[in-house]
């Protein structure tokens, strides 16, 4: 595989759509899942996946595993879960007469974080200093993670019975989040014929910790507009209730609809996303399109709809939708 230094954006591109396509072989019918995942390792973030059971959330996180050459862990969380389960402890060693740090599944390339939201907060919150350090704290040990660290999180609607909310401040670590639906009726079929088979379907693994590198390093090279940026700021801008300078009326009426809006760090991972979409499609440039296209999966899980729109049954995503509707394009 090629080296960092070698890597242009359309050289990315290709591995992508490599990717992509040994990811095909097992995940049918489900195009923006797979492509969520790969936007968020091309940009160096971690990637929640919701939807209810049978959808293939985890078959997707295995898959990805498979075809990249990396190490690779799963933690099941379930409401009895420690907090020490899931980044490690310590243990008390006989020879030295020490407390040493026992590392735990955290510590992996790619950590699959199978049903998330079925453990309690304290469980999850054990993530938050992973997922933004890429670092875990044991006792008084900082251990490094490697890299590249993903989290590729699962979980289902928070309306099923057993699961627990996400804290805010886990959901805005997360770069994106995927929602997985319904096959239509032809993709189900297609998946049905393939279950009953029995056959397990094979792929190779055409990523490695250089290759995953040299994406990422492509996408940084992509460029942003000081239009787009803008754009982009106006767009995360619009989703707090409390900014009302300079609004029109429309977005001023829209405001009642949400009760917090996502922070600075949603404007970075939108242009991040953005420049992955950028890359993606062999382009060295990012458009306002991408920022539309990084739109919903980079804002929808960081806003916090009202009881109002809770009433209207009006979701974070129809709140963003209108956003990109009413914000003024470059």
């Amino acid at each position: 595989m090629a080296g960092i230094e070698k890597f242009g954006v359309r050289e990315a591109s290709s591995l992508v759509g490599r990717a992509r396509a040994e990811m095909a072989k097992r995940i049918v019918g489900k195009s923006g899942m797979v492509e969520g995942i790969l936007l968020g390792v091309a940009s160096g973030g971690h990637v929640l996946v919701e939807g209810v059971p049978g959808l293939a959330k985890t078959t997707a996180v295995r898959t990805f595993a498979a075809i990249a050459d990396l190490s690779f862990k799963r933690i099941q969380f379930t409401p009895d879960l420690l907090p020490g389960d899931v980044t490690g402890t310590l243990y008390y060693d006989a020879d030295s007469r020490t407390f040493l740090p026992r590392r735990g599944p955290v510590f992996a390339n790619i950590v699959l974080a199978d049903e998330i939201n079925r453990a309690p907060a304290k469980v999850q919150s054990a993530l938050l200093e992973a997922m933004e350090e890429r670092q875990v704290t044991i006792g008084e040990s900082s251990l490094a993670l490697p890299d590249p660290f993903f989290v590729l999180a699962t979980q289902n609607p928070i309306e099923h019975e057993g699961t627990f909310k996400l804290p805010e401040a886990q959901l805005d670590r997360f770069l994106l989040k995927v929602r997985a639906d319904y096959p239509d009726a032809a993709d189900e079929a297609a998946i049905a014929k393939l279950m009953l088979s029995g056959e397990s379907v094979p792929v190779s693994a055409v990523l490695d910790a250089g290759g995953i590198a040299g994406i990422r390093a492509a996408v940084a090279t992509v460029g942003v507009d000081d239009a787009v940026t803008e754009y982009a700021v106006r767009v995360v801008r619009a989703t707090r209730p409390a900014e009302e300078t300079g609004r029109s009326a429309a977005l001023r009426e829209l405001a009642r609809y949400v009760e917090y809006g996502a922070g600075p760090r949603a404007t970075v991972h939108l242009l991040r996303c953005a420049r992955a979409t950028a890359a993606f499609d062999g382009r060295s440039y990012v458009t306002p399109d991408d920022v539309k296209l990084s739109s919903p999966l980079v804002l929808g899980h960081r806003l916090v709809v009202s009881y109002e729109a809770e009433a209207e049954s009006v979701s974070a995503y129809d709140v963003v939708e209108r956003i990109l509707e009413l914000v003024q394009v470059p």
